[in-house]
């Protein structure tokens, strides 16, 4: 029987196992705690990811290797590939961990990108906020997520309580002031690469944050076909170029009618959850499929479909259970400002029948302000 190593347990390979459950997988974590919620359902390793002796017992019981996040760090996984396969590959997360590395790498593969400038110190801050104009936003290069990591400059004025919030990290993580964009919406592409090179790709996605964390999700997006056709292209150069195996999310920001690239994620993401229930291959299905060298299952949607993020705590199930297309993921964490802690997909055949189902869910929770954009999308 084939055992999938995992780094990381948290909610991502919680849904891996559960998916690859009936391929007749099984699975074992690594993580720094112990009550990592994977863990719920599938043995762990309890260690840092830089432990040479935790990541020699992780190794020695696993076929294959890959991640639940991507702040796995890159000599870590490059460690782990010298003894068994690791899928992605090390470069690829080692790109994925730099937003400098990132985007130079989609500005070197003619993939539109926001104006972006690498900062080592105050002055280079204030000659980049001349180029880029305001507003503009400064990063850490490496170990932000869900909004963390980010100072908004909204005019020259904000620069000093800019430097002040994270000039202290341009020397350990790496500094990059990226130009804003004023985009019309967010959009995901999530895809998957074999290890052959097969590639497919799901229906491009709408998203919706609050406050830098993922609030819903609506597949199809609205958009032409060429706006499709030119994401799935910009997704699959990328996918070629870091010789990609697994499933991945290409972050986009929709303006005037370009698509211009955020970000990729190289793991199953947060906006390819209604996968689950709304194509007939998962993403975390496909993941596995593609690590272990397996023929990829279709990405054709089953109708239409609406993720909501659950953040903080859980809210009421019966609304959604209520639903004809409703289900529900909890995640088994304990409630906590801020984190991500389940979610719930609402599916229907016919956009007017989900927008409804949303509206239901919405008023019986008191979540209206958190269906209402994807209500509106749906008109």
């Amino acid at each position: 029987m084939t055992t999938v190593g995992i780094l990381g347990g948290g909610q991502l390979a919680r849904m891996l196992a559960l998916s690859g459950a009936p391929l007749g997988l099984r699975f074992l974590v690594l993580d720094t705690v112990a009550d990592a919620c994977a863990g719920q359902f599938a043995p762990m390793v309890v260690g840092d990811y830089t432990d040479e002796a935790a990541l020699s017992e992780f190794a020695s019981k696993i076929d294959v290797a890959t991640f639940d996040f991507e702040n796995v760090p890159a000599e870590s996984a490059r460690w782990l590939a010298e003894r068994v396969p690791v899928f992605p590959n090390p470069r690829a997360l080692a790109v994925a961990q730099d937003r400098l590395a990132e985007k130079s790498l989609f500005r070197e593969l003619g993939i539109p990108v926001p104006g972006f400038v690498d900062i080592a110190s105050r002055d280079q801050l204030d000659a980049a906020v001349a180029e880029l104009g305001t507003p503009c936003i400064l990063k850490t290069r490496r170990l932000g997520y869900d909004g963390k990591g980010q100072f908004r400059i909204k005019s020259p004025a904000d620069v000093d309580a800019a430097w002040n919030a994270l000039g202290a990290q341009a020397a350990s993580v790496g500094l990059i002031l990226e130009a804003f964009v004023a985009f019309e919406r967010e959009l995901s592409v999530v895809a998957v690469r074999g290890r052959d090179g097969e590639f497919r790709a799901w229906p491009l996605t709408e998203n919706w944050h609050v406050d830098g964390v993922l609030s819903a999700s609506l597949a199809p997006a609205r958009v032409d076909a060429a706006t499709q056709a030119t994401a799935l292209s910009h997704a699959k150069r990328l996918a070629d170029a870091l010789d990609y195996v697994g499933v991945f999310a290409l972050e986009l920001f929709c303006r005037g009618g370009e698509l211009l690239a955020n970000e990729l994620a190289p793991r199953v993401h947060n906006s390819g959850h209604w996968t689950i229930e709304g194509s007939e291959t998962s993403q975390f299905q496909n993941h596995l499929r593609a690590v272990l060298g397996l023929s990829l299952g279709s990405t054709r949607m089953l109708g239409h479909a609406c993720m909501l993020n659950w953040i903080g705590a859980m809210p009421d199930a019966a609304p959604v259970l209520r639903e004809a297309g409703g289900h529900w993921h909890d995640y088994g964490k304990e409630a906590r400002a801020g984190r991500k802690v389940g979610h719930a997909t609402l599916r229907a055949d016919v956009p007017t029948e989900l927008a409804e189902s949303l509206r239901r869910v919405g008023e019986s929770l008191g979540r209206e302000a958190q269906v209402e954009p994807v209500i509106a999308a749906l008109r």
